[in-house]
């Protein structure tokens, strides 16, 4: 059996953050490889088990490596598959390696997650391949419950324990919440431009727009519809949920925004659908890639450089392309810069 998945590591001393994404792997039940390689000491041997390997059907590929972390972009060179790059916290709390996964040049996206976290790395890969697997996003779908169950059980294993003189532990107890279902309202599709588009772009700010057109002009070149929308997840909760539950058909969302990068956040909460985040800097220089990429268990987001909405488009172009060869000979056009863009 061919796997789906191959995972690569940098180091031997990488591998206790590879399990924590063969732990996940495992659960869902999807096939993987584990292979350790290095960027910088065995070259040849990256470029040979990844040309190897999308040669023989591997889908996905994770690249986990901490210090200059070169080797998740040593994957890409050689596939056009996706790559989700796992940043290692070996010195500086994983900064180093952050940067080094992450910032990477067009048309060349990592789909990074936080640092030493090789768990949303294999949800991440599984949203991929579930795009076209039904059976693997049902899995997917069961485990974001179960991530979920976990949270209101804590109530009852934590703060219900709790014993002390003011804690008022009956008060709004959550076992015995009823919790609605979001309701969207009748008219939501009304809003959307393109309500069956494949890739859904959403702005958090006016400011941010020229990144979302950028992307835009990629997934025009590749043939991919899509639709923008400039919404808010905190000054307009409603018709960002509003916009989100009503684009029933996109395979992918792209979250743009600066100041706390709620919008990436907002869309996970509301989807199992794979979501890519751009961070943007504001008009101050700050940047929010740390609010974007670090995102906790079971919820991943796939983040690429700071304003880079080409490469988000491109990524998105993979992740399509892992059942539409048609999209993956455009990518290999548009990469070896063949196409006027």
């Amino acid at each position: 059996m061919t796997p789906k998945i191959m995972i690569i590591l940098g180091s031997g001393s990488d591998i206790a953050i590879a399990e924590k994404a063969m732990d996940i792997l495992d659960k869902l039940e999807i096939p993987y490889s584990l292979k350790i390689a290095s960027a910088h000491r065995t070259p040849n041997l990256v470029r040979e088990i990844v040309s190897q390997g999308t040669d023989a059907g591997i889908e996905v590929f994770i690249g986990i490596a901490g210090l200059a972390a070169h080797l998740p972009g040593s994957i890409a060179a050689y596939t056009p598959r996706p790559v989700i790059g796992v940043p290692v916290d070996v010195k500086t709390g994983g900064i180093d390696a952050l940067e080094s996964v992450v910032q990477m040049p067009y048309p060349s996206p990592i789909a990074t997650v936080g640092i030493d976290r090789g768990d949303n790395a294999a949800i991440l890969a599984a949203q991929f391949i579930g795009l076209h697997d039904e059976e693997v996003r049902l899995k997917v779908r069961q485990l974001r419950k179960d991530y979920a169950q976990k949270v209101y059980d804590s109530n009852e294993k934590i703060v219900q324990q709790i014993d002390r003189p003011f804690i008022q532990n009956d008060f709004l107890r959550i076992k015995n919440l009823e919790i609605n279902g979001v309701k969207v309202d009748a008219d939501a599709e009304q809003t959307c431009k393109n309500k069956d588009a494949e890739v859904s772009i959403i702005v958090g700010r006016q400011t941010d727009l020229p990144t979302a057109k950028k992307a835009g002009v990629i997934l025009d070149r590749l043939k991919i519809s899509y639709d923008i929308k400039v919404v808010c997840p905190i000054r307009s909760t409603k018709k960002f949920t509003n916009y989100v539950k009503s684009m029933k058909n996109v395979k992918i969302f792209i979250g743009i925004s600066s100041n706390s990068s709620q919008v990436t956040g907002g869309i996970v909460g509301l989807t199992d659908k794979p979501v890519i985040g751009v961070p943007c800097t504001n008009e101050n220089g700050d940047d929010y890639l740390l609010t974007t990429v670090s995102m906790p268990p079971g919820v991943p987001v796939a983040t690429v450089g700071i304003n880079n909405g080409k490469n988000a488009a491109v990524l998105a172009g993979e992740i399509l392309g892992i059942d539409n060869p048609n999209i993956t000979g455009l990518l290999d056009k548009l990469k070896d810069k063949k196409i006027n863009l």
